[in-house]
């Protein structure tokens, strides 16, 4: 591995390295869909509104910035859907509904571009089958992608034996699609698509205090086990970053 050219890499300046002109969007190609579309067929569930929720409002930002902590010990409560819907709008939400061109989100992206899939593993969510959904931010609702009451036990073994990924009441898996990203930005995409998914996973840290849940990023999987898991195909998406929340004691 040639570990002194990739750190050259994450250093250098991308107007140094990157001739932007010969993007796709410089040569005008059409931009990729911000979204993966609905299945044929398929009706997505709806979410609660985020914004009738409560969540949040009586806890002081410094406090949960001072509270926040990996937790890797869950309690046996489920989420509620109303706690699972706070939580996917604080990491991926739309902020404005009314404006869909950019949409802009609850997290920062690079160009708006957001080249993140977010996909839960609803394991134990009140109102909601055990199985993988994909959450869609353009209506703030769930695809179920399939049911499958093992899947947590699944989770565990493609996150090399972590057992506590399957023991939380949902697991939050980011998978990429870098073309939407390199589509403005070309070899640069590929330093920022970590960072969309680090504002994410912070993001559902501090929400996580707002419902005294706890989560805890996790980035040692096996890659292929979790594209599995995703039913992506590994090359246009894939698994980036993971992490189990559910309800923590005191």
């Amino acid at each position: 591995m040639d570990i002194p050219g990739n750190r050259e890499f994450l250093k250098d300046s991308i107007r140094l390295r990157i001739d932007f002109s010969a993007t796709d969007q410089a040569r005008g190609v059409p931009q990729p869909p911000i979204e993966k579309p609905v299945p044929p067929g398929v009706e997505p569930m709806p979410l609660p509104d985020p914004g009738a929720l409560p969540f949040g409002k009586d806890l002081d930002l410094r406090a949960a910035i001072a509270r926040r902590r990996s937790q890797r010990r869950f309690l046996p409560a489920p989420l509620s859907i109303e706690e699972l819907s706070f939580l996917l709008w604080a990491t991926q939400g739309v902020r404005d509904p009314d404006r869909r061109q950019p949409m802009l989100r609850t997290v920062p992206s690079a160009g708006a571009r957001h080249a993140l899939e977010t996909y839960v593993a609803a394991l134990r969510v009140t109102g909601v089958e055990a199985g993988l959904y994909r959450y869609l931010p353009s209506r703030h609702a769930l695809v179920t992608e399939y049911l499958a009451g093992d899947l947590g036990k699944r989770l565990a073994r493609a996150c090399l034996g972590q057992t506590f990924v399957g023991e939380a009441a949902a697991v939050f898996i980011w998978a990429t699609i870098p073309r939407r990203m390199e589509w403005r930005y070309g070899l640069a995409a590929h330093r920022v698509i970590p960072m969309d998914a680090g504002h994410a996973c912070q993001n559902l840290y501090l929400a996580c205090e707002a419902i005294g849940a706890g989560t805890c990023a996790v980035a040692a999987y096996h890659q292929e086990q979790m594209d599995a898991l995703l039913r992506a195909d590994g090359e246009e998406e894939f698994t980036l970053y993971l992490a189990p929340a559910g309800k923590v004691g005191a």
